[in-house]
């Protein structure tokens, strides 16, 4: 595939992971701030803006594919408050053409009601939240990026790919021109993607170094849970072979969809299964034979063997 890889950074896309993150509560039962994370914040915030914020909750999911892409063409608006002045001030118009070649069937309605509905509320999540954060994240963005940008000259895109996210491979999709690396903090340790016309933005998580130099990695701790469930034992022998879709593993394996979604996500958070994409909704996994190698080597770290 010929296509441009890009490694972007900006704590725009940090404040629009944790806005996202607290109004859906997605997958809270699977990260590393966890579920008591929402109380916290919210321990901080008067009510009248907590239901302000919630509003947003019920709005459709996909309405964040569209601030990503606002955020990926912001051009020099680099700081939150810039992009959001620069957003509020911009045109209808000017606004929908930003994200127009990017998002299909993208209309000047649904411009307006994201734009008018959501920098409202960002403003008032940065002001209650984000900003307190952001100064402790944003060098951890900044430092991986860089390392991730060094090792464009001595990596294959598919491997550099790989590499950053613990697993991701992207296969032949149509039309596919840019693909665009976010390393991302609030989202550990979740790959996320979004697919557009054109281009892939994947989201690839940044592990927060410890205070306790005693305690095990954090990445030690997800292999070694996973790898202490027979079941998900005979998953990745399961898929050593070839890469499965989620169909198949069900029709042969006979396990519930909901088990195995269970399971392979903590297979896939700790680095040792490939994810095959080949457009939205089109994933197969295999086991990622780098993952064996990476378990020894965080466990004699540790060990100090």
């Amino acid at each position: 595939m010929n296509y441009e890889l890009k490694i972007d950074v900006s704590p725009v896309y940090e404040l629009l992971d944790s806005f996202m993150l607290y109004v859906t509560r997605k997958w809270s039962s699977n990260l590393d701030i966890g579920p008591d994370w929402v109380n916290d914040v919210e321990s901080n915030i008067p009510p009248q803006k907590i239901t302000a914020l919630m509003e947003a909750a019920n709005w459709p999911f996909e309405d964040y594919d569209v601030l990503y892409a606002w955020a990926y063409s912001r051009g020099s608006a680099a700081k939150v408050l810039q992009f959001l002045d620069e957003l509020e001030s911009a045109t209808l118009e000017e606004s929908f053409l930003r994200v127009a070649p990017f998002v299909s069937n993208f209309t000047l309605e649904q411009c307006h009601r994201i734009k008018s509905g959501y920098i409202p509320l960002l403003r008032l999540w940065h002001e209650q939240y984000f900003r307190h954060v952001e100064q402790k994240i944003l060098p951890l963005l900044i430092e991986d990026a860089s390392e991730k940008k060094m090792l464009e000259s001595k990596m294959e895109k598919v491997a550099l790919i790989e590499y950053a996210s613990g697993g991701v491979v992207i296969e032949d999709l149509p039309n596919l021109e840019t693909i665009v690396l976010l390393p991302t903090v609030h989202n550990r340790p979740i790959n996320t993607y979004c697919f557009y016309k054109t281009m892939v933005i994947i989201q690839y998580p940044v592990d927060v170094p410890l205070d306790d130099e005693d305690e095990p990695p954090t990445v030690l701790l997800r292999m070694t849970k996973a790898l202490s469930d027979p079941t998900r034992l005979r998953l990745l022998r399961y898929v050593a072979h070839e890469p499965k879709t989620l169909w198949e593993m069900q029709s042969e394996l006979n396990q519930s969809r909901e088990m195995l979604m269970h399971h392979l996500m903590i297979l896939r958070v700790a680095g040792l299964l490939r994810i095959h994409l080949q457009g939205e909704n089109n994933e197969r996994f295999s086991i990622r034979p780098d993952g064996a190698s990476e378990l020894q080597l965080f466990l004699e770290s540790y060990i100090r063997l």
